[in-house]
This record gives C-alpha cells, structure tokens and sequence, in this order.
C-alpha cells in the first residue's frame, strides 16, 4: 500500500497553510481521494505539491504548472512535448528576470541622482543660511546659536 498524507501533515511538511492545499486542489493541481469528509493525499500529491511550491518560487503562474502536469499525465513517464514547454518557459522566466535585473538598475540609478540632487538642494540652503544671517532691513542679526531658534514661530 502507498503512503497517504493528511492535509495537516502536508501543510506541515512544506510550510504552507492547509487553505493553500485546499486552493491548489481547487485549480486542479492536487487530487486527493475521500475517506468520508477527509482528503487523503497520495505520494503522487505530495510531490505535486512540492513541485507547484517549487514552480512558484520560479515564478511560474498556477496556470503554467497546471499545463505542463497536464502534459506528464498524459503519458505518465513525461514526453518531449513537456521539456519542450518547460525549456520555453524557463526561457520566458529569465528573460523576465532580466528585464526586472535592468528595470532595478535603472530606478537605483534614478534614486541615486534623486538623492545627489536633495543632498546639493539642502548644502546650498545651509550656506545661504550661514551667508544671510542678517534681519529683515539688511542689518546683521545679533542672534547666534540657540538664540536664534527662540525667534523663528
């Protein structure tokens, strides 16, 4: 007889809560038989599962993990049409990957340019405070440090 799992077994195992099963099950990646009201999940499931998860961190849609289980259930050893897809979709990934890798390039280069023009702002700012401390008809101020703070409302 081949192992089974419970839910909460499965959601133990690889981190993940018994609604995210419930959901995978949902978009037909998982089939558990029924004992009653239980799901009981087959060895065939658990390694569904830790491929979906694995897929996922890959960046795969459940859409696309669906595919290409379609593709191995239909001859149940895998087929060529199935490394195909997965070769093509690999490819489709890091080129997304590469994109994103130029995209972040591209925001820290605007970030840091952002970040050189506040920091010049705020140096020309303080020089024209220490150059014009002087009152409002052009004579120089008396208050220096903490006596000019007490002014300013």
């Amino acid at each position: 007889m081949s192992k089974t799992y419970t839910i909460s077994e499965l959601a133990s195992e690889f981190d993940v809560t018994t609604r995210s099963i419930r959901f995978y099950e949902d978009q037909e990646l998982l089939h558990p038989s029924r004992r009653g009201q239980t799901r009981v999940y087959s060895s065939k499931d658990r390694v569904r599962l830790k491929l979906t998860l694995r897929g996922k961190r890959l960046g795969f849609s459940l859409a696309e993990i669906r595919e290409l289980f379609e593709l191995w259930d239909e001859t149940r050893s895998g087929s060529e049409k199935q490394l195909h897809l997965m070769l093509s979709k690999i490819s489709e990934r890091r080129a997304a990957l590469e994109q994103q890798m130029k995209d972040i390039t591209m925001v820290q280069l605007e970030l840091e340019s952002a970040e050189i023009r506040c920091r010049q702002a705020l140096e020309e700012l303080n020089e024209r405070q220490e150059i014009e401390p002087q009152d409002r008809e052009g004579k120089p101020s008396s208050t220096k440090g903490s006596d000019k703070s007490a002014t300013v409302h």
